[in-house]
């Protein structure tokens, strides 16, 4: 595992991979083997992680697929244009121009959220009703981590 070697938490694994992922992903001029690599790196890095934390085998096979589902979504949308990406919660958020690229994101399989004028994908299990709070306040009760744009990065809590 040559690429996760020194991440010694989840956080510092998917921090990691992100730096990776900008810097091989094919669409950014890296090579489709180095980053089927790295993705199975990563997997395998989490999953490591995640059995030193005394959680149950379903518990880790859990946070593995989700982690896998995520990354899937983002490697999805991480190119295009004038959108910024966040990674509130369980919750993944864009905002930006996403006029132009809608198609793109419904395609991905995001949802609009007209209130907050942002796009949202979430796992099945975290669905919930219309929420009426605003996506601040989601961010401040949940902490926020930028993926790809301008906004302020905020610590995970």
């Amino acid at each position: 595992m040559r690429y996760f070697n020194d991440c010694k938490t989840i956080d510092e694994v998917k921090a990691q991979y992100k730096k990776l992922a900008k810097e091989h992903h094919p669409d950014c001029g890296g090579d489709t083997a180095t980053m089927q690599a790295i993705n199975t790196e990563y997997a395998f890095a989490c999953a490591k992680i995640l059995n030193g934390e005394n959680l149950t085998t379903e518990e880790v096979n859990e946070e593995i697929r989700l982690s896998e589902e995520y990354r899937k979504v983002i490697e999805q949308i991480i190119n295009l244009a004038g959108i910024t990406i966040e990674v509130v919660g369980n919750w993944i958020w864009v905002t930006g121009n996403t006029f132009p690229v809608r198609k793109e994101l419904k395609g991905a399989g995001l949802f609009f959220a007209s209130k907050k004028v942002a796009w949202y994908y979430r796992a099945e299990e975290y669905k919930t009703k219309g929420g009426k709070k605003s996506l601040d306040e989601i961010r401040e009760k949940y902490g926020s981590e930028t993926v790809k744009g301008q906004r302020e990065r905020r610590a995970l809590r």
